[in-house]
């Protein structure tokens, strides 16, 4: 148990929070949220996405840009499991609470598919509840969830053996507005005929809980069932917000309530001594997210003299435009022959290549999780699909090509501080490029278009698609591009990409290899796609994550002052 104010008191009552807190609905969550965020799209609420200088944390802006870009969780909240879909509106949305409700309300269409799914948070829940009961605490929850799914899972959780514990139950649809609104709390207030004050208690598991419970005038008690880390937890608070306590799991909150009892020994109608449970463990902590940390190659890396990047999804967002294209390019491939020519399924790299290929085969369509994911590139898909025929990959290019003219137009700065970094480097006096697979017409008018006013002048040289015989992963275009500025291919030349193409076609060229993780692969993944196997031997020099990493990267190697 972590510090205790000194204005806490012996509680009268303990309002809680529902999932993360008592129970564990993640499963139903989790596939609900995968199910409601590629919808973001004709729901309108993409251009309603949070401004990344608008976002409270560094890790809100990351969640911002990748739900902008991928439509999907980042991979790091799917590993952890430790944050709630309120958690995740309010990072994304802010005060928007228009944009809120219509999430909420995806949500929940989402959400019916799913709950019912639900066990207690941590083992022995029902026993230290019933305790409280004992000693003459009144319980109650206040939650965002709807009364259709909250009703449910109160009746499935633990056999229907919680039912009667609490005394009055609030839902998001009993008031008009969602946490971190004061409403649920202020609703449970009055029925339980109680002001607000801090002998009244609101625990929960995150930062929008603590909000709400500041803003209703009770005490909020910070749950730390997701094992969060100490310096992470404070850094989400000023002094005025703060919980008034941190408890680790329901044997910290018995504990609290014995120190209080000391003070206010009338308080409880049993003493906590005399009704507490024998100790249940604390929830399982989350599995620990493994960084794709290959920064050791750092100390290996020389100052660039040019810097080479890839342009759709590293530089720029094209992922509409380019999946629509994709989509209706695949009926093409039985007329033109690609079928019968892609690769057999014990030449693919992965497991996961081999099942790409049989469902492009089978039903001439992405399988729906590629769809889902929106993490790779049709050139990576044609890689994965035909392998080393080159001819087959030039045919998918041009079918591509016919169907991307009806949706090319939207491009977006991957990330906000992009123009920066680029100008910053050439501040450096490294020159900069552009290599990439579009085809001229497009990248020109995607280059005009960016930002509204053009990144045009960012650059000394650009090689596309159909400027050489051979595209990526052939290293001809990023020979062709140093040729232009008079210059030899060595390490001095980075060529920073976010895929496979760009670091086999960087590692042909005798150049170094800067993967950009923009999709957030974690480490076993990496390992997975680049196995450094004698049939794929191609590895990246180092890994960046954004480009606040890669400007550091970029300036760990500068001889000079920057």
């Amino acid at each position: 148990m972590d510090r205790v104010s000194e204005d806490l008191k012996a509680p009268e009552a303990l309002i809680f929070d529902w999932h993360g807190t008592l129970v564990d609905t993640h499963d139903a969550m989790f596939s609900a949220m995968e199910d409601m965020l590629p919808q973001l799209e004709e729901l309108g609420l993409v251009d309603e996405l949070l401004p990344e200088d608008q976002c409270r944390t560094e890790d809100d802006v990351r969640l911002v840009r990748y739900i902008r870009i991928f439509r999907r969780l980042h991979p790091r909240i799917l590993a952890e499991r430790r944050v709630s879909r309120t958690d995740i509106f309010n990072a994304v949305f802010g005060d928007n609470t228009a944009a809120k409700r219509i999430a909420h309300e995806a949500y929940n269409e989402a959400y019916r598919r799913y709950f019912g799914q639900v066990g207690p948070f941590q083992p022995g829940a029902y026993e230290y509840l019933s305790a409280l009961r004992a000693m003459g605490v009144r319980l109650a929850v206040a939650t965002n969830r709807n009364r259709e799914f909250l009703e449910k899972e109160l009746q499935t959780v633990d056999q229907g053996r919680w039912k009667n514990l609490f005394e009055v139950v609030v839902c998001a649809d009993d008031v008009t507005e969602y946490k971190p609104d004061p409403q649920v709390i202020t609703r449970a207030l009055a029925k339980l005929d109680l002001r607000a004050g801090t002998d009244v208690w609101y625990v929960g598991d995150s930062y929008v809980d603590m909000l709400t419970a500041h803003r209703a005038g009770v005490a909020g008690i910070f749950y730390n069932g997701a094992s969060w880390e100490p310096d992470r937890i404070q850094s989400w608070f000023s002094r005025r917000d703060a919980p008034f306590a941190i408890l680790e799991d329901f044997e910290d909150l018995m504990d609290l309530l014995a120190l209080l009892e000391r003070s206010e020994p009338e308080k409880f109608q049993y003493s906590p001594a005399d009704v507490r449970p024998g100790p249940f463990p604390a929830p399982a902590r989350p599995e620990p997210w493994i960084e794709p940390d290959w920064h050791p190659a750092v100390v290996r890396l020389i100052r660039p003299e040019i810097v080479l990047f890839d342009w759709h999804a590293t530089l720029v967002d094209t992922l509409d435009a380019m999946y629509h294209a994709v989509d209706d390019m695949f009926p093409d491939f039985h007329s033109l022959g690609l079928m019968q020519r892609m690769v057999a399924p014990e030449d693919s790299k992965t497991p996961e290549d081999a099942k790409l290929v049989a469902h492009v085969r089978e039903f001439a369509r992405l399988h729906p999780k590629v769809k889902a994911d929106r993490k790779i590139s049709r050139t990576d898909i044609f890689e994965v699909l035909f392998g080393d025929d080159q001819d087959a990959k030039q045919i998918a290019h041009k079918a591509f090509n016919r169907h991307y003219r009806n949706h090319y137009g939207t491009v977006k700065a991957y990330e906000a501080r992009v123009r920066d970094v680029l100008e910053g480097l050439r501040r450096l006096d490294i020159q900069v490029g552009v290599i990439t697979n579009r085809d001229r017409e497009f990248f020109e008018h995607e280059l005009a278009a960016v930002e509204d006013t053009g990144w045009t002048e960012l650059f000394d040289v650009d090689v596309c698609g159909d400027d050489t015989p051979l595209r990526k992963p052939h290293p001809d275009q990023l020979l062709l591009a140093v040729k232009k500025l008079d210059y030899a291919p060595d390490p001095s030349v980075w060529y920073v990409g976010d895929s496979t193409t760009d670091v086999i076609a960087a590692k042909r060229a005798g150049m170094t290899a800067v993967f950009f993780n923009g999709a957030q692969w974690d480490l076993p993944w990496l390992n997975r796609i680049f196995p450094g196997t004698h049939k794929h031997p191609d590895k990246p020099d180092v890994v960046v994550n954004d480009f606040s990493e890669f400007w550091a990267l970029v300036l760990a190697c500068e001889t000079g002052p920057p």
